[in-house]
């Protein structure tokens, strides 16, 4: 069952065509993944998707319903973070959660919210005191308090350090292990890598690739092994690592030795990115 469906969509600003008859789906409980460099199309796209910007042609449908004529009852069941909010600076986490709370008909308990978002220990803190990351967690929190079906995600670790990104990676698989569809766009190759059912990746306002991120990843050629003999580093390229790998530890084991420096590498979702769009890797702002 599809969360949305897109076809033909198509917007431009002037003579700028910033998408261009974009088509995909987005099922029910994925976790869906728009990746593009600057002026892809994302943020365009995702803004029409939630409804605040009209598009150009094509059809949209949202929780079965167009975003261009969706009433206060759909966005009841969506949720947004976007790249930048405003927030009230002189209000606590725990009162901007419950002020959100009040725009839904069946909002999440706040206290669950604030744990849940990895704030429990800032609960009282001031806007203003919050941290960049803690900001962003906030900025989750409230989309996440109406308890919405569908939440869309426009880089909602952008600010984070390592652990804190783990911690927002734990929060939305379990988002998802809720039933709740997930659009998320960023630019961390390894988080869409690691969260993304599927991913859509947008060039010059077309998509040019969409899949598992394993899917795509395999249409790269050859796992690369590396390995050290003789005090000669041998490099192998092959489509079938684990026959190779196997063949060269027993020939290793055979003779008493070990494979030193062994590295094996396989194409990542980065490596097709890069590939896909010509070794852009920044993100869309506008």
């Amino acid at each position: 069952m599809s969360a949305i469906s897109v076809r033909g969509l198509r917007k431009s600003y002037g003579a700028l065509e910033a998408v261009r008859g974009v088509d995909f789906e987005v099922q029910v409980g994925e976790v869906f993944g728009l990746l593009g460099p600057n002026g892809a199309g994302k943020t365009t796209t995702v803004e029409i998707l939630e409804g605040y910007r009209k598009r150009d042609a094509g059809e949209v449908e949202v929780l079965g319903v167009d975003p261009a004529r969706a009433g206060g009852a759909w966005r009841d069941r969506i949720g947004v973070v976007l790249q930048s909010s405003a927030m009230y600076q002189t209000l606590s986490v725990t009162e901007h959660l419950r002020l959100f709370a009040g725009y839904y008909s069946k909002p999440r308990p706040v206290d669950e919210v604030v744990e849940l978002v990895g704030l429990g220990q800032k609960r009282d803190e001031l806007v203003r005191r919050l941290s960049g990351g803690q900001r962003r967690r906030l900025d989750l929190g409230l989309a996440l308090v109406g308890d919405p079906e569908l939440i869309f995600l426009d880089e909602p670790t952008t600010g984070f350090d390592p652990h804190a990104r783990r911690q927002a990676w734990e929060t939305l698989r379990s988002l998802r292990s809720l039933g709740k569809t997930i659009v998320l766009t960023t630019h961390y190759l390894d988080e869409a890598d690691r969260l993304c059912d599927r991913v859509a990746v947008l060039r010059e306002g077309e998509i040019v690739a969409a899949g598992p991120p394993s899917q795509l990843s395999a249409t790269l050629p050859a796992t690369e092994i590396r390995y050290r003999e003789n005090g000669r580093e041998v490099v192998l390229e092959t489509d079938a690592p684990t026959r190779v790998l196997n063949e060269l530890t027993a020939k290793a084991l055979a003779e008493n030795r070990e494979l030193e420096g062994l590295v094996v590498t396989r194409p990542t979702l980065e490596d097709v990115y890069l590939q896909l769009t010509g070794g852009e890797i920044d993100e869309e702002v506008g």
